[in-house]
């Protein structure tokens, strides 16, 4: 599902739309938006910090700053961490945004109102979440001068022989 360079901004827009298209559906259908709590806002959050957090050591490995050592395995777990955040609050933007379209023909209504900053308090969330996710994604990318070119081992003078393409080995 995620390319070789990771996740886009555009597949991120593309989840969003998504998702608050389908939402608002189902919105309509049903007739009604189920009130999300604050809590849930202060759990998005959490998760975003802790998505950018566990994305620092493998930044400053990248950066060669002295720290404790990072494997590799750590390393990728950080990268599909951050992915599945970024998606994830790609999802739930698009999810509290079909919430509030639902939730504006009734503006005049104090208590829709409450509930549309509620929702809003979610979005703002889901799009920290999303930014960590990214953010953490990049921490997690090699630099181009770091990277190891593999070597040609025809051209290496220490390799060994290489079979020729016939399979006879003479």
């Amino acid at each position: 599902m995620v390319a070789a360079g990771g996740v886009r901004l555009r597949l991120l827009l593309g989840i969003t739309v998504t998702v608050a298209v389908l939402g608002r559906v189902v919105f309509r259908v049903i007739g009604g938006v189920a009130t999300p709590g604050w809590p849930a806002i202060v759990l998005v959050v959490a998760m975003a910090i802790g998505v950018f957090i566990a994305g620092l050591p493998v930044r400053r490995l990248r950066d060669h700053r002295p720290g404790r050592p990072v494997s590799a395995l750590y390393a990728a777990r950080a990268l599909v961490l951050a992915q599945a955040a970024a998606l994830t609050g790609a999802g739930l933007l698009g999810w509290y945004a079909a919430q509030a379209l639902q939730l504006v023909p009734d503006l005049d209504i104090d208590s829709q109102r409450a509930r549309l900053w509620l929702v809003g308090g979610h979005a703002i969330a889901a799009v920290l979440l999303v930014v960590s996710g990214m953010r953490t994604q990049a921490n997690c990318r090699i630099n181009p001068e770091d990277r190891i070119q593999p070597r040609d081992s025809m051209d290496a003078p220490d390799a060994p022989d290489a079979p020729d393409a016939t399979g006879s080995g003479d």
